[in-house]
């Protein structure tokens, strides 16, 4: 390498006059080689190696000229392989650019995924030896990308206060949905399509709010059971799409025809006057635990960008769940959550995002606060802040429960909400239904009326209002609205886990009878109660104070079979079905004429806590 990147400020790889810069952090590496790759017609790989300068302040950086959009590319770094100081350096395995715009091919699970050596069954070889095995034919690879163009439609700007947010998956709103193309279903085109904005218009909703599509891997189990995580909550590349809910036509064509099509489907919603939420997962990677593969931040710097605990020998502190979480007191990890924020936003032209685990993003280590360096700046910045953003306001670690404590302009999904309104319709009146008490009224009215006690403190007066309050009874991870009436206990055996997975905490309320029962079988009268209590939900939800939030499916009777936790489930069990009986159109019609009331009549919709004063 002959000379360092002309902006060694800007991470990532851009192209740069004659050839493209390189900026990478490997902040206690002791070389770092940029490879590109070219496939073979037999499909095997050749790599190019170019040795990065540096370090400097822990990045390494070059230029390297030739080097032309499409381009493979990753990374190989050299340093001290020791597991009890945390320390995972192995230039066997090559490694993606975190900040990929683009990336192709699929992880194949086996041994050469792992920066340590395995055995047969995956399970880390005693001492932790680091493995010889090359990963380069076995991992995805960054492409070299265009440079940023804009060309999004603008946005529509829908105000909180008009705001009724409609989660759904990219693949399974519109696998089943007729009027879309074959080749377009479960696809960011299909999402797009004027069948899918048809239904949008015509139920009332304003901003769909879609499951992840960063690029993500699932987990080794799964693959190894033959399921998939189909939710996406395992992220690979923070600002790269997933290329799996594309168009075939746009995967064959490569990782710039990806992002087209979803910076296509962005300006064709905003044309429809509908917003895009994006649901973001900062707080952990696919690498997984201590035991998981090595494909990008492991490799790179595993102590700078992960949370550990500080002791010798080092172990990764999890707070999400999930194996490892993302290190949020790390300048690092914070610059690469924002920078994706800030690509998704100027770049594709997305309109807000949901934080997942969102407490985590807001520790000092163990403490969470509301003044956390991350939430400051994105609060702060001039774009992000006119956009949409709403907090998951939890996670697993030590005080991890924040409902109503995140900074303005965000919204909190508030589960208080959610389980008191499934708490009176459900979970009391089964409890009537068996003779006993339930609970008084004074949860419900507050939950109805906006829930002050959570969102009406803070900074100012008044606190964030009412509209800081994300109304759900249901989401994506739980039961359906139709389940939720249904079942009284979870029936999650197809997630191969033996039922252990998904939560016992549903409020929830079969009516008398478990599961699926026909019109005129000998159950049939728990029928008319179940499609009441669907009603009653859907009033609650759509009429009180607060943001609302639908599940697509919801305004259909979709049901999951009870599962409460179809996170690897990528068919039927997920999917939406558009095939509709008499009740479910029902169910439409209702939650269509619920919406149309709470659009015309403001008092439905207050933007401040009521005072007791006229």
């Amino acid at each position: 390498m002959d000379r360092p990147a002309g902006a060694p400020w800007r991470p990532g790889v851009h192209l740069a006059g004659d050839g493209i810069d390189v900026v990478v952090h490997a902040g206690r590496a002791t070389a770092v080689d940029l490879c590109l790759l070219e496939v073979r017609a037999d499909g095997s790989l050749t790599e190019r190696r170019h040795r990065l300068l540096g370090p400097t302040a822990g990045t390494w950086t070059g230029h390297v000229p030739g080097v032309r959009p499409g381009q493979r590319y990753g990374f190989r770094v050299h340093g001290r392989w020791d597991p009890a100081a945390g320390l995972l350096h192995n230039p066997a395995k090559l490694l993606l650019d975190p900040y990929a715009r683009g990336t192709v091919g699929e992880a194949v699970l086996g041994p050469a995924l792992y920066g340590h050596g395995v055995d047969d069954r995956l399970r880390p070889l005693a001492g932790r030896p680091p493995s010889a095995l090359d990963s380069a034919p076995f991992v995805p690879h960054a492409v070299v990308m265009d440079e940023p163009d804009g060309g999004v439609a603008p946005r529509p700007y829908v105000p909180w206060e008009k705001t009724v947010v409609y989660e759904a998956h990219v693949r399974g709103l519109t696998m089943s949905l007729p009027g879309v193309p074959p080749e377009l279903r479960g696809t960011y085109a299909g999402l797009s399509h004027p069948a899918t904005v048809e239904h949008l218009h015509s139920l009332g909703v304003t901003t769909v709010e879609l499951l992840p599509i960063h690029a993500s891997m699932p987990e080794p189990f799964l693959t190894e059971q033959g399921l998939s995580n189909y939710w996406g909550y395992n992220t690979l590349a923070f600002l790269a799409p997933e290329p799996r809910y594309a168009t075939q036509a746009a995967r064959d064509a490569g990782p710039q025809a990806v992002l087209a099509e979803v910076k296509g489907m962005v300006s064709l919603l905003h044309e429809a006057g509908l917003e895009v939420v994006l649901d973001v997962v900062y707080n952990h990677t696919c690498e997984a635990g201590a035991d998981g593969p090595t494909l990008s931040l492991r490799g790179l710097d595993n102590t700078g960008y992960y949370l550990h605990d500080g002791r010798q020998p080092a172990t990764l502190v999890d707070v999400t769940g999930c194996g490892n979480s993302l290190d949020f007191r790390r300048t690092r990890a914070v610059r690469l959550a924002l920078e994706s924020l800030r690509y998704w936003a100027d770049e594709v032209g997305v309109d807000g995002f949901r934080f997942d685990l969102a407490v985590t993003l807001g520790r000092n280590a163990a403490e969470f606060t509301p003044y956390h360096p991350f939430l400051v700046a994105m609060v702060t910045d001039p774009v992000l802040s006119t956009l949409k953003l709403a907090a998951e306001p939890w996670d697993l670690g030590p005080g991890g429960w924040r409902t109503g404590e995140f900074p303005a302009p965000m919204g909190d999904w508030n589960d208080r909400f959610r389980d008191a309104v499934r708490t009176f319709w459900l979970a009391d009146a089964r409890a009537a239904a068996d003779g006993q008490p339930g609970h008084d009224l004074r949860d419900l009215a507050t939950r109805m009326s906006g829930s002050a006690d959570l969102f009406g403190h803070g900074e100012v007066p008044g606190g964030r209002s009412p509209l800081a309050s994300v109304n759900l009874v249901t989401a994506h991870d739980g039961f359906t609205l139709a389940d939720l009436v249904g079942y009284d206990h979870k029936h999650n055996e197809a997630n191969g886990e033996h039922n252990r997975d998904g939560t016992d905490h549903n409020h929830s309320w079969n009516h008398g009878v478990e599961g699926p029962v026909r019109e005129h079988g000998p159950a049939g009268a728990v029928l008319p109660l179940r499609r009441r209590s669907i009603r009653n939900l859907l009033g609650t939800l759509l009429l009180s104070a607060g943001t609302p939030m639908i599940t697509a499916g919801d305004e259909l009777g979709r049901s999951q079979l009870g599962n409460n936790n179809a996170y690897c489930q990528d068919n039927e069990i997920s999917w939406v079905r558009w095939d509709l009986a008499p009740w479910r159109q029902d169910v439409l019609a209702t939650t269509r004429y619920l919406l149309r009331l709470r659009r015309e009549h403001p008092v439905l919709r207050p933007t401040r806590f009521a005072s007791g004063r006229p």
